[in-house]
C-alpha cells in the first residue's frame, strides 16, 4: 500500500522573510539604532551593524532564494531610508528598493513588502512615535510615497508587521523601544497604528486598485496552567483576547474590545484582503497577582517542553494548526508571514519546518484558503534585543566575513518546495524520528 504524500496546492506560495533593519546594515536613522547604542538593551552587547548586507549586496541572497526553488519574498522597506526628514523623501534609496523588487521578479520571486517593521525614524521617535496621532497621516503619506515609487513590481501589501509586539514588548514589557511600561499609552499606540493601517490600506487602494494589503499578526497560544482553576482560565483567556483578537477584532469589524478600547471603529472595518499569520510558539499561563501589567498572569513553559535555542519557546506545532484555524473564521485568504525556529546546529529546524508545515497541510484539507508560507528566515539576521545570540536562517551566516553556508535544512526546504509537498521519503531523510508520527502504520 503506497504511503501517503502531503501535497499542497499547486499555486501555493513558498517562501521566506527578512525585515529591513535585520538585513540591510547601518540603519542609523531610526529608533532602534539608537535603542542599540544604550548599554544593556541588546544581549551580549552586540551591534546590527552592517548586518547581512543587503543594502549593497541583497541580489547574491536573491540568487540562493531562487536556487531554493523559492517563487515569493517578504521583505520591509525602511521608513528611515525613504523619509529620512520629516516631509523630505529620499529618491536614491526609492530606487534602491526598486532595484531590489526587480530583481525578485527576474527570479521568478514575488514581492510581499511590508512598510513598517517595528523601526521608526528618529523624527518620528522624537514626536512620541505611535503615542501622537500625527503619526497616522504621516504613515499615510509614507505608503502612499511607496506605492507610487514600487507599484510597478509589487501588488501584495503588508502595512504593518505584528501591532500587538510593538504594543507589547515597546510598551508594557519594556524591551523594545521606547523601553516604557505604561497601559494607558500601550493601548493609545495599539488604536494608533490600527488605524494607520486602515488609512494605508484606503490610500494603496487608491493609488492600485489590484493591490491586495493585509497585515501581519502574531498569535501567540494562551493555554491555563491548570485547566481545572479558573483563576488560570480566566488570565489566560484574559491575555488571549487582548495579544490575539483586539487588533484583528478592529480591522474586520471596525469595534474596539477591551483592553484596546470600547465602542465603534467604524473607518477602520473590512480594511483586509488577506490575513497573515506569524506563528513561533505557545506559552502556559498562572494566575499571579503580582502580575498586573500582564493582565495578572505570570507566563512560562510546562517543565516537560522541548525548548528552542535560547529558550526561545517551545516547540509546539500543534498552535499552528490552533492559530489557523482561528484565522480561519475571518473567510480571507491567509498567509503564513513568518514561522520558524533559532536553531544554530539545525538539530531542531528540521523536525520544526516538516511538523509546522503539515499542520498548515492538514488545515488546508479542511478547506481553508492558506496560500503561502513565509519560512523565518532565509539567513541568519540581527535578532532584535537577541542580537546575533538567535539563529533563524536556513542559510547560517558569519558577520564578520559575511561568509553563507547552507544549513541542511534549507536543502529540506528545497525538496519540499520541489515535490510542493511533504513525501515520505523526505521525512525519512531529514526527520526519520517522526515518521511514526505522521505515517502511522
Amino acid at each position: 500500500m503506497p504511503e501517503a504524500t502531503f501535497y499542497f496546492p499547486p499555486d501555493f506560495k513558498w517562501g521566506t522573510a527578512t525585515s529591513s533593519y535585520q538585513v540591510e546594515g547601518n540603519n542609523t536613522n531610526n529608533d532602534w539604532w539608537a535603542w542599540e547604542q544604550e548599554e544593556g538593551h541588546i544581549k551580549e552587547g552586540h551591534r546590527s551593524g552592517l548586518a547581512c548586507n543587503w543594502w549593497e549586496r541583497a541580489e547574491e541572497d536573491f540568487d540562493r532564494a531562487a536556487e531554493l526553488g523559492q517563487n515569493a519574498h517578504r521583505l520591509s522597506v525602511e521608513w528611515s531610508r525613504i523619509e529620512p526628514e520629516e516631509g523630505r523623501f529620499d529618491d536614491s534609496a526609492l530606487d534602491r528598493y526598486r532595484a531590489m523588487l526587480q530583481a525578485l521578479r527576474e527570479r521568478g520571486i514575488e514581492p510581499m513588502v511590508t512598510l513598517h517593521h517595528f523601526t521608526n525614524p528618529l523624527w518620528l521617535a522624537e514626536m512620541g512615535g505611535w503615542e501622537n496621532p500625527r503619526a497616522i497621516p504621516l504613515f499615510d503619506r509614507y505608503a502612499a510615497r511607496v506605492v507610487e515609487a514600487l507599484g510597478e513590481f509589487c501588488d501584495l501589501w503588508c502595512t504593518i508587521n505584528e501591532p500587538n509586539v510593538v504594543v507589547f514588548l515597546g510598551y508594557v514589557m519594556e524591551v523594545f523601544p521606547p523601553g516604557k511600561q505604561d497601559f494607558r499609552a500601550a493601548m493609545g499606540v495599539g488604536r494608533n497604528l490600527m488605524r494607520a493601517h486602515a488609512a494605508a490600506y484606503r490610500r494603496i487602494h487608491e493609488l492600485q486598485p489590484q493591490a491586495r494589503v493585509g497585515f501581519a499578526h502574531n498569535i501567540r497560544i494562551f493555554d491555563p496552567a491548570n485547566p481545572r482553576s479558573p483563576l488560570d482560565r480566566r488570565v489566560a483567556a484574559w491575555q488571549n483576547r487582548a495579544y490575539n483578537e483586539t487588533f484583528v477584532a478592529a480591522v474586520i469589524r471596525g469595534r474596539w474590545l477591551p483592553p484596546l478600547g470600547l465602542g465603534w471603529a467604524l473607518r477602520l472595518r473590512n480594511t483586509l484582503d488577506w490575513v497573515g499569520l506569524n506563528y513561533y510558539t505557545r506559552d502556559v499561563v498562572a494566575f499571579d497577582r503580582r502580575m498586573g501589567h500582564q493582565l495578572f498572569g505570570r507566563n512560562f513553559h510546562p517543565e516537560d517542553a522541548e525548548l528552542m535555542d535560547g529558550g526561545y519557546g517551545e516547540l509546539y506545532p500543534e498552535g499552528m494548526e490552533r492559530s489557523l484555524r482561528r484565522l480561519a473564521r475571518l473567510r480571507l485568504p491567509i498567509y503564513v508571514t513568518e514561522n520558524g525556529i533559532p536553531d544554530s546546529d539545525d538539530d531542531q529546524r528540521p523536525r520544526y519546518l516538516i511538523t509546522h508545515l503539515h499542520r498548515v497541510w492538514r488545515v488546508i484539507q479542511g478547506c481553508h484558503p492558506v496560500v503561502g508560507y513565509y519560512h523565518w528566515t532565509l539567513v541568519d539576521n540581527f535578532e532584535w534585543v537577541e542580537g546575533w545570540t538567535l539563529r533563524f536562517g536556513l542559510i547560517e551566516i558569519d558577520p564578520e566575513t559575511q561568509a553563507r553556508t547552507f544549513r541542511r535544512s534549507a536543502y529540506l526546504y528545497r525538496d519540499i518546495i520541489r515535490a510542493n509537498g511533504i513525501t515520505p521519503q523526505i521525512i525519512d531523510e531529514y526527520a526519520p524520528e517522526i515518521r511514526s508520527v505522521l505515517l502511522p502504520g
